[in-house]
């Protein structure tokens, strides 16, 4: 086995072992569509067409998966959509 083999069966070790998380933003009956969309573009830095459609899954499904990523990313995020007044969590 040469030496290149040994480094990339390393790296792909590495890749498997990172566990993602996801924010997901559950439906409620006070947040406007405006908020939930400006909330998502300034906290998850979505995008105005990406927010526009968690929002309306959001309503439409009762939920929507908003972010991916690490926990230690995600925590401080997740903590300002609660801030924010939305129903969200880790998962």
């Amino acid at each position: 086995m040469s030496t290149r083999e040994k480094v990339l069966e390393e790296v792909l070790l590495k890749e498997e072992t990172v566990k993602h998380n996801e924010i997901v933003v559950f439906n409620d009956d006070v947040n406007t569509f405006d908020h939930v969309i400006e909330t998502l573009m300034d906290v998850c830095e979505h995008t105005p067409e990406q927010a526009e459609q968690c929002s309306l899954i959001v309503h439409y499904n009762g939920k929507c998966t908003v972010k991916t990523g690490e926990y230690k990313d995600l925590e401080p995020r997740c903590s300002g959509l609660l801030r924010a007044g939305l129903s969200a969590e880790i998962v």
